[in-house]
């Protein structure tokens, strides 16, 4: 494989599948686009294979490695977009915290933030194109040995879920000692969040400069919050990036590429996020299709929203599951996908059965 330094952000294969961007657009698409967060991931041999003995984070500091995860999934299924494989804690890594990956628990921070004064132990900024670069070079390289197959994804936490994991040191049920904080200490939080916010306009415009064609921004933790402190603590920096992205992009001559929010748990507030300046909202799986689309006024394009444990069921079962979604959203202004990620114990077989039978069906509405 080339050397990633060997490669710049220019002169990418023409793309031969744009049905993904046309949808995220609103356009009119000859099959509805699928894709699942995920998708490059433990459920494959071959990424468990590629990752054996391998450090996690040193995974994701090697662009040949995120590459190479990047791509298993489209040799495998008939896919309409790639997302990069990398992960959201790369942020606060480079805002100097420590964040170890440990089996069975996942991140860790063996020094999480405890009280307002430890944000002084942040890097009060970070130069992303030194501190981040290593993702940019790896979305290069995958521009590149994607060879326009299909666009490639970038993607970002939002401020208040890597908050979560700043300071509650890894994954929590209840987010206690995060929202703590917004509750005994608001203006130390709000500092935080537009610290945060300020990092992720700087990486994402990056990762659009470096080759993503699509970004997707993640607020994992969206339902710990209630409707409150969403619009206080969430709702305001979501916005902000998108405007801010936005405009930076048009300033620095670059194309203004779809945005995508997935605020997971957080249908309290659809109206609001359909209206936060994104192309997409992804959708868990907790609401129904046809509310989506009375609530957002069909305004914005949809994203998902298959539970993922349906993946479980039979292939038959999968493919009737997928069909009555595909048919519930309709196919104008939908990309097809899960309600949330792939599980590193879910079968290939059954992934490839719910990316079938979307387009299958799809196809066959529009006959």
């Amino acid at each position: 494989m080339e050397r990633p330094e060997n490669l710049i952000a220019e002169n990418f294969p023409p793309l031969q599948n744009d049905t993904f961007l046309r949808a995220a657009r609103g356009e009119e698409c000859r099959h509805v686009p699928v894709w699942c967060m995920r998708q490059a991931g433990r459920y494959l041999p071959e990424f468990r294979e590629t990752r054996a003995g391998q450090d996690f984070f040193a995974s994701c500091r090697s662009p040949e490695i995120c590459c190479e995860l990047t791509l298993q999934p489209l040799r495998r299924f008939p896919l309409d977009a790639a997302i990069i494989f990398s992960d959201i804690l790369v942020i606060p890594q480079a805002l100097g915290m420590e964040i170890r990956m440990e089996p069975g628990r996942g991140p860790v921070f063996p020094e999480p933030l405890q009280s307002p004064q430890d944000l002084q132990k942040l890097k009060p900024t970070i130069d992303v194109s030194q501190d981040l670069g290593y993702v940019f070079r790896a979305i290069t390289l995958t521009r590149h040995k994607i060879e326009g197959k299909v666009p490639l994804i970038g993607f970002t936490g939002a401020p208040w879920t890597l908050m979560t994991y700043m300071i509650e040191g890894g994954g929590s049920a209840t987010m206690s000692k995060a929202k703590r904080w917004l509750y005994q200490n608001p203006t130390a939080s709000q500092k935080l969040l537009q610290q945060l916010t300020d990092v992720i306009v700087d990486y994402l415009v990056g990762q659009v400069a470096a080759g993503a064609q699509a970004l997707q921004v993640f607020e994992s933790h969206a339902g710990c919050l209630g409707p409150q402190q969403f619009a206080e603590f969430s709702l305001p920096y979501l916005r902000e990036i998108a405007q801010r992205v936005k405009q930076k992009l048009k300033s620095e001559g670059m194309e203004v590429v779809p945005m995508i929010v997935f605020a997971k748990d957080a249908h309290y507030a659809l109206e609001d996020l359909s209206q936060s300046g994104y192309e997409v909202v992804g959708l868990d799986w907790t609401i129904r299709p046809q509310e989506a689309r009375e609530r957002t006024g069909r305004k914005v394009t949809l994203q998902g929203n298959l539970d993922p444990c349906a993946l479980y069921a039979s292939k038959e079962n999968i493919e009737k599951m997928a069909k009555t979604m595909v048919e519930a959203f309709g196919r104008r202004a939908y990309i097809a996908n899960l309600g949330h990620g792939l599980y590193p114990d879910m079968d290939p077989e059954h992934v490839g059965a719910f990316i079938a039978a979307v387009h299958k069906h799809s196809e066959e509405e529009e006959k």
